[in-house]
């Protein structure tokens, strides 16, 4: 054997997806850097807004008739959770605008077709609550209402809004569902004024008059879950058929999940250079020879990568299934919103200890570790997020009981 033959290098190669989350990496620094200021402005900048378009990371998951991506939502959660490390607020904002892009390819075509036929970048807020009863009128309903917690609402050209369809007939309490509404429709009342997700701008849309929705611009709660909502006839890549209960949620929690791993990052950061000066055992060495220091990372560490793993575990399964064309059961579907919950136990628990050890310097508004964990709490507010709720609809499952709740 010739042991002077060179052997050429691999030749590795990425994925557009691989692509797309370095690129969220690479505007980490960017997020950061302007993390205060968001927080102070109270909502995204055009800038930034900007930034995410000219990435793509509205495309992900927006359907390919419309010049999006139709990528996995695997890759969705690397690509928020990157975003997460830099500034919790702003990717809030890209997440839940951009998990709204796979909501509205759930609508009819027409309602597809209404949003994005004339302008692909198109961005819808939402407000979910069920805020007002939407009334049946011929060709559609009629809707009057405040809906409140409308996320990035200032750079959004539509709304998903939450509403209760009633069908006419006496008694009627109505079907949960979504309106689709543009924004000539609607005002902002600016009432965001909060000590956590400050830079969400997440204001209450007003309509005062009553304003008319066609019906292909209306989609329940139970089309959206049935594994075929009307979007999936014209939208065929399975990930349209997983129940939206499955999917809406990621784009809480995904944030989250960037704002645990980015108070790692710090955290670890500034072990390397802060020094104890108090009048403690161990004055003047570094805060990174501590042993409970070093335990409370084991254990933030653990907490991210358990959370992360659930979440991933089970979008790759709901993916898998569909793929085969089976339908998402009962179980899973508990299962994903148990996990939901879970994970974001799991992380703002991660964020805490890491915040309950920085000293008093960590409660600079300088420093970004006291930003992240008031805004680990604001988004731990979250219904779908509560744990009391989720855990209780899951116990009921378990034991043979009919699940109270939204799954």
């Amino acid at each position: 054997m010739d042991r002077n033959i060179k052997m050429k290098p691999a030749i590795v190669t990425s994925t557009p997806q691989q692509d797309m989350i370095v690129k969220a990496r690479e505007l980490t620094q960017y997020l950061r850097s302007h993390a205060r200021s968001v927080e102070e402005s109270r909502r995204i900048s055009e800038e930034t807004m900007q930034q995410f378009h000219n990435a793509g990371f509205f495309k992900l998951l927006q359907p390919i008739r419309y010049s999006g991506y139709e990528y996995n939502l695997t890759t969705f959660i690397e690509v928020m959770a990157e975003l997460g490390r830099g500034c919790v607020s702003s990717a809030w904002c890209c997440s839940i605008c951009s998990i709204h892009q796979w909501l509205v390819s759930i609508f009819p075509a027409q309602a597809q077709q209404d949003v994005w036929g004339s302008h692909p970048e198109a961005i819808v807020c939402g407000s979910y609550a069920p805020a007002t009863i939407a009334s049946p009128v011929e060709g559609g309903y009629i809707v009057q209402g405040r809906w409140k917690f409308a996320s990035n609402v200032d750079n959004a050209q539509w709304a998903l809004l939450g509403v209760k369809f009633n069908t006419g007939s006496q008694n009627d309490t109505g079907m949960g569902g979504f309106v689709l509404i543009s924004k000539n429709e609607w005002v902002i009342e600016d009432d965001w004024f909060v000590f956590g997700q400050q830079g969400t701008g997440s204001k209450t849309i007003v309509i005062d008059k009553t304003v008319f929705v066609p019906s292909h611009r209306c989609l329940t709660f139970i089309d959206a879950s049935s594994g075929s909502p009307p979007g999936s006839s014209v939208n065929h890549n399975s990930i349209y058929r997983i129940p939206f209960l499955s999917v809406v949620p990621l784009g809480l929690v995904s944030p989250l999940l960037g704002a645990a791993q980015g108070i790692l990052d710090i955290f670890i950061q500034q072990c390397g250079s802060r020094i104890t000066r108090g009048a403690v055992a161990g004055g003047g060495n570094k805060i990174s020879q501590f042993f409970p220091i070093q335990s409370h990372l084991a254990e933030a560490s653990a907490l991210i990568d358990a959370a992360k793993l659930l979440l991933m575990r089970d979008i790759s399964d709901c993916e898998k299934k569909v793929a085969n064309e089976e339908m998402i059961n009962i179980d899973s579907r508990i299962r994903n919103r148990r996990d939901h919950a879970f994970s974001a136990q799991l992380l703002h628990k991660a964020i805490t200890i890491l915040f309950t050890h920085t000293g008093g310097t960590g409660l600079s508004l300088d420093q970004p570790m006291q930003r992240i964990w008031r805004d680990s709490n604001a988004i731990m507010q979250h219904i779908a997020l509560n744990w009391d709720a989720t855990s209780s609809m899951v116990g009921q499952h378990l034991i043979g009981i009919e699940p109270n709740g939204q799954y």
